[in-house]
């Protein structure tokens, strides 16, 4: 089947982990995606939730190996020359359902074609394929410079001690409990997490570890500029958390949200308002959003509610929220696969 050219790129992504009411939880996945005319693949796939094979926190060997087999430089991981593109993100194998591909080169160019649902060792073509997905045709150069540039800063990452793999935050203040769950929380997903009272005397080559900094309720202004000085006098450009309230999954949410190094153009989830009980979305891509409210009652407890679950067409959406989720202080989390964004409820 012939293809017409379509430009090839990649570009940071994220699976937002999350920590449930009832225990349960979805680990945080850094990934790289593909990016094909503009827009990320993932895209296409109405609201799967998966990551690419080219995530952060896989060894660097097998990270090396996936680009390989992307450039057709190793064999294929799967029979007939197919290739995942996409995976579960809790697991490796293709047991749980993966999207793959046929990757062929044709002359100096790479055809990606025949993608398919497969759960097994060859997937039903007719059954389970994306019949009206590609196929892609890359110039070879492009394709080829794209992929070779994930292998020079992998090698630059590995120079620099875990650089670039698993994400990491600092947060400042006593080692309390609501930092001590915090931090206990961030790790269960994947997110290393430190706590220190200030930076005083830290090396800026520790600094680096920290993809973001949180700062508990008791800091300070002086005690946050400091801080904030220290970061800024070591060169190093993170975002500063400064928590809404006293709620583990709403400041879980507030990292998540920090850690998304994602370009806002290739989001999904590109606003969240929410004002006079009503949240506005908008989402660049039909996908399921889910809407929850933290809200502190007159003790300062925190409690939380489930105010939407449903799939949201490509546009701007208006939701009104329930009066007794966001009665008094609340804040109200929207949750893609890919993203995370939190708003305090304006009144």
């Amino acid at each position: 089947m012939s293809a017409e050219y379509a430009t090839f790129g990649l570009a940071p992504a994220m699976r937002a982990g999350e920590v449930l009411a009832n225990g349960d939880f979805q680990v945080h996945r850094d990934f790289v995606d593909f990016v094909v005319d503009g827009r990320p693949l993932l895209f296409q796939l109405s609201d799967l939730d998966a990551v690419s094979p080219l995530a952060s926190d896989v060894p660097p060997a097998i990270f090396t190996a996936q680009v390989r087999g992307l450039l057709l430089e190793a064999d294929a991981p799967l029979s007939d020359g197919r290739h995942v593109i996409y995976g579960c993100p809790e697991c490796e194998g293709v047991e749980c359902g993966a999207v793959t591909a046929l990757i062929e080169r044709e002359d100096d160019d790479y055809v990606w074609r025949d993608f398919a649902w497969q759960t097994g060792e060859r997937p039903d073509l007719e059954r389970n394929g994306y019949h009206g997905m590609g196929p892609f045709r890359f110039h070879g150069t492009e394709y080829r410079a794209a992929l070779n540039s994930l292998l020079d800063a992998d090698a630059d990452a590995d120079a620099d001690t875990d650089a670039g793999r698993r994400p990491r935050v600092l947060l400042i203040g006593p080692r309390v409990a609501l930092l001590a769950k915090l931090a206990a929380a961030l790790r269960t997903i994947g997110i290393g997490a430190d706590i220190a009272r200030d930076t005083t005397g830290v090396p800026a080559g520790e600094l680096r570890v920290y993809g973001a900094v949180v700062y508990g309720p008791s800091v300070g202004a002086a005690e946050r500029a400091a801080v904030r000085e220290a970061f800024d006098a070591a060169d190093i450009e993170v975002p500063h958390v400064e928590g809404l309230a006293p709620i583990v999954p709403l400041l879980v949410a507030q990292v998540e949200h920090a850690l998304d190094r994602g370009p806002l153009e290739l989001r999904r989830l590109t606003r969240l308002v929410a004002a006079d009980g009503e949240a506005g979305i908008e989402v660049t891509s039909t996908c399921r959003v889910r809407l929850t409210a933290y809200r502190l009652d007159r003790l300062a407890r925190g409690h939380a509610h489930d105010v939407f679950d449903g799939v949201l067409e490509t546009g701007r959406h208006r939701i009104p929220l329930e009066a007794r989720a966001v009665k008094g202080a609340s804040f109200v989390v929207a949750r893609t696969s890919g993203g995370v964004l939190v708003e305090a409820m304006a009144r």
